[in-house]
């Protein structure tokens, strides 16, 4: 049995299959950049990340998409706050996102379409809507017919009768019925288009249904976000792809569960949003990342300084261990790639349960207490077996635990100290261990 994953469209586990053998496209909807991202936010640039790294440690070759909103109401307001355009506002803050990005340990996505670039895309999309009956247009705005989609809440999995009773709450009176969605708004302040319906400026909803045509052509393997876009954002998603192109974007939908604070949502008015730009330093987003990689992707769950502490000391210990492995098998100048299968076996068996991070990381603590063991028995072909699997794994994970291999001057002064040592030399083994602290090399 290969990869199973938990498919939100189906509500079942899967065994992945890719469309096209061998190779897999993935779409997760991105930023609206507006303002800082917080830890919750930076929960979906891991785990996607981390599926990416997985699906290529299998052989695929991945392309990973991610789209950047840089044209929204919040956008609007923002930059009518701040006295500034609102391409000001999006830049700025789209370059904060890219950096958030790297302080949480991950790779820019393959490809990043902004919405603003396919904008024609958008008006050409919804006046095929409005010609197949799919949207109507009431006084500049283009609104869609929800009612045409006989399977509308299949994603959501909610029954229409109970949406309606939803929608009811704020019902826009041009619209035909309270379910429908926005397509097109008329604007008139902040960013317009022209476009045959008037001027303003594509919703949200349509904006990643046609970067994902114009990319990708067709169906794609997964689409994935937070679990906070699975209704109305991809609902809609599907339903527009439904009227046009006869399918539901894509064959796996993957959604990621939200980070509280302290077993509270998140909030600005709260004052327990923990922005990343705050990390004080690329430690913290690696402990950071660790949390958020090896908390089951599905569940909530509540970060906590407690907890972040937990990972900090997991953190410390892993590195000591990595780092007096990397330095034994180069001071023997050992350098091979064995690894153990049976450990690697292992870890493909929970990542494939629907990527069982829980059991990855017992299976990691468990490898470096192995490696320790090694370490102190002196068994070299083992240790490097043991550092070589649990390279490999914490490649997959994103987690870099900064350890350098040393220097020639640092290896000549490790080899004399080590020398020192055994010749019960403590004197002399001291002043060189002062210059391997000193050299933060243990």
């Amino acid at each position: 049995m290969g990869l199973m994953i938990y498919n939100s469209l189906s509500g079942k586990v899967e065994e992945f299959q890719p469309i096209h053998p061998g190779k897999v496209q993935m779409y997760v909807c991105g930023p609206t950049v507006y303002s800082y991202l917080h830890i919750g936010n930076a929960r979906p640039i891991v785990f996607y990340d981390i599926l990416k790294n997985y699906l290529t440690f299998l052989g695929y070759q991945v392309t990973y998409a991610s789209n950047v909103t840089d044209v929204d109401d919040k956008i609007i307001q923002a930059a009518i706050r701040q006295n500034k355009t609102e391409k000001e506002i999006a830049e700025f803050y789209e370059q904060a996102y890219y950096e958030a990005i790297e302080k949480v340990g991950s790779h820019l996505p393959d490809l990043i379409p902004h919405a603003t670039d396919y904008v024609a895309d958008m008006i050409d999309f919804i006046r095929k809507l409005l010609e197949e009956g799919y949207a109507y247009e009431v006084d500049g705005d283009v609104f869609f017919r929800v009612r045409k989609i006989s399977d509308y809440g299949c994603l959501s999995k909610q029954v229409r009768e109970e949406l309606e009773q939803g929608a009811r709450i704020s019902v826009n009176d041009k619209k035909e019925d309270p379910l429908d969605f926005a397509l097109w708004k008329k604007t008139e302040v902040g960013i317009q288009w022209d476009s045959p319906f008037g001027k303003g400026r594509p919703g949200w909803h349509t904006e990643c249904v046609v970067m994902n045509h114009r990319l990708f052509g067709g169906p794609i393997d997964i689409h994935g976000g937070g679990m906070d876009l699975k209704f109305p954002h991809h609902e809609n998603e599907i339903a527009q792809c439904n009227a046009l192109y006869h399918h539901h974007l894509a064959k796996y939908w993957m959604h990621v569960g939200r980070v509280d604070f302290e077993g509270q949502k998140m909030s600005k008015s709260k004052g327990n949003v923990i922005s990343v730009k705050d990390f004080e330093n690329t430690k913290v987003g690696m402990i950071v990342r660790m949390i958020l990689g090896f908390t089951p992707y599905r569940n909530n769950f509540s970060y906590s300084q407690q907890l972040y502490e937990q990972y900090e000391k997991m953190f410390d210990k892993w590195q000591r261990t990595y780092r007096q492995g990397l330095y034994e098998l180069q001071e023997k100048e050992l350098h091979n790639d064995a690894v153990c299968q049976e450990d690697l076996a292992e870890f493909e068996k929970w990542m494939n349960q629907d990527l069982n991070v829980q059991n990855v990381l017992t299976l990691l603590e468990r490898m470096m207490k192995e490696l320790n063991l090694a370490l102190r028995a002196k068994k070299i072909e083992e240790i490097a077996m043991k550092w070589n699997t649990i390279d490999r794994i914490l490649k997959v994970f994103g987690i870099c635990l900064f350890v350098e291999p040393m220097t020639e001057e640092q290896l000549n002064v490790y080899r004399l100290w080590l020398k020192c040592r055994e010749e019960k030399n403590f004197t002399q083994a001291d002043i060189y261990r002062n210059q391997l602290v000193e050299w933060g090399m243990i």
